[in-house]
């Protein structure tokens, strides 16, 4: 999986980047640092079957555990108090990271219904992307029948590029989809 990527990379991603944005040193080429994914539950969280769910579906997705976030302060008004558990993250590096963005490439972004691709206005001004996935049974990894709602997450894709336009070019070379 790995090798597959970094062949991608330094045979088509790097001359391609090199020559269009004309870098002098080929330290400054950008690449993809990691991958985050994010689910906000809320006071769902409170339900220990939801939370319980929610972690084993991320498990199943990226083959890693994820950390369950808790709230740094209490809000009156959410009916939130401080150290209650309101989502989980996953920080995915090397190999992990690799592997989970060709499952993502590959084989869970086309089994989005009616996907145009991905919208190229969501990087910000670092070059890094990120989009939200409505509905975790686009993952094969998920089965239909273990689900009982849709819940969505988010996707962060960090780059080392140092603007929109480069982390476009550096995420369109390494094949994500994007729409015009």
């Amino acid at each position: 999986m790995v090798e597959k990527f970094k062949k991608l990379y330094n045979e088509s991603v790097i001359p391609y980047l090199k020559e269009n944005f004309e870098y002098q040193n080929i330290q400054e080429i950008p690449k993809i640092k990691k991958i985050q994914i994010n689910r906000g539950l809320g006071i769902a969280a409170q339900n220990t079957k939801i939370l319980k769910k929610s972690i084993e579906e991320f498990r199943a997705i990226t083959g890693q555990n994820p950390i369950v976030t808790k709230a740094k302060q209490s809000i009156a008004g959410f009916k939130v108090r401080e150290k209650m558990e309101l989502g989980i993250t996953i920080t995915l590096r090397g190999e992990k990271m690799y592997s989970f963005l060709d499952r993502l490439i590959n084989l869970a972004l086309p089994r989005i219904r009616d996907f145009q691709g991905l919208d190229p206005q969501k990087f910000d001004k670092n070059g890094n992307y990120t989009f939200g996935v409505n509905d975790q049974l686009i993952f094969p990894e998920i089965d239909y029948e273990s689900v009982d709602q849709s819940l969505g997450f988010n996707i962060s894709i960090n780059t080392s590029a140092k603007n929109a336009k480069e982390g476009l070019s550096l995420l369109k070379k390494m094949g994500l989809p994007f729409h015009n």
